[in-house]
């Protein structure tokens, strides 16, 4: 179990200077390959990154880096920040290696073959070492992140390289701009048709993630339509009720791959 002593933040909020210089280049590889696409959903030039080896290797310099650093010693937002860009780093890593690969889910977890969710993803691979623990991708979700924030934004701010997901953005979370880039991530998934739709008797469709992971939405049905009334914009907010009826939940595993087909 990764106990929270590994992410206690100190007051500060200062940078420090391996993240003032880190965080450029993960900038720019994202700048650089994430795409937006007209249906609303963030795509990623899988094939045009690996066929550059420099931006590949530049992706593997940043995860190092970030790995070399203290999460212990950060102020909660630079923590909080430095996981998120860490685990979508990785995400895009794992992908890179595997492309061309319809789904993430295709790409089988190494390391454990007794773990039944390790044939359907990557997640339960452990990936890299952060002040001397061994983690996986389900490590930093479920063991650091939600544990330790207590934060519902944080399933807007990791990436599992889906339709479905919330987007990638086209650059690293800073602390700078966290809460503000947090809430507008959350509202652009929430108010798209993955995130909630109203059917026309009235009840809702809704992503996955909030039945998968209800308890960090309020705990009930009722918590979760109260997340989604939180961040919904006029339009979808109007058509919310306090005791609207989720109906059916629905994921989207494709790859959020910038080109249209692999052959």
């Amino acid at each position: 179990m990764i106990t929270r002593r590994l992410l206690l933040a100190t007051p500060a909020l200062v940078l420090a200077p391996a993240a003032q210089a880190a965080e450029p280049a993960l900038d720019a590889l994202l700048a650089r390959h994430v795409v937006p696409h007209p249906d609303g959903v963030n795509r990623v030039r899988y094939a045009a990154w690996k066929a550059a080896p420099a931006d590949f290797a530049a992706l593997q310099a940043w995860i190092g880096e970030a790995a070399a650093r203290r999460p212990s010693s950060m102020p909660r937002d630079e923590s909080f920040a430095f996981w998120a860009n860490l685990y979508n780093a990785l995400t895009l890593k794992v992908v890179l290696e595997a492309y061309p690969v319809r789904s993430i889910r295709d790409i089988r977890s190494t390391g454990v073959p007794f773990d039944p969710k390790g044939w359907f993803g990557p997640w339960r691979t452990r990936l890299v070492t952060v002040e001397g623990r061994r983690l996986s991708l389900d490590d930093i979700e479920h063991e650091v992140m939600r544990p330790t924030f207590r934060d519902p934004l944080v399933h807007y701010a990791v990436n599992c390289a889906s339709i479905g997901c919330p987007s990638l953005p086209p650059r690293g979370w800073r602390v700078a701009t966290l809460a503000a880039d947090l809430a507008t991530a959350a509202a652009a998934y929430v108010n798209h048709p993955r995130g909630a739709t109203v059917l026309p008797d009235g009840s809702l469709r809704v992503a996955s993630l909030y039945t998968w992971f209800r308890e960090d939405f309020g705990g009930t049905e009722a918590g979760v339509v109260a997340h989604l009334r939180r961040h919904a914009a006029p339009a979808l907010a109007a058509r919310l009720r306090p005791e609207s009826r989720i109906a059916e939940d629905a994921y989207d595993w494709g790859l959020n791959d910038a080109v249209a087909s692999i052959g």
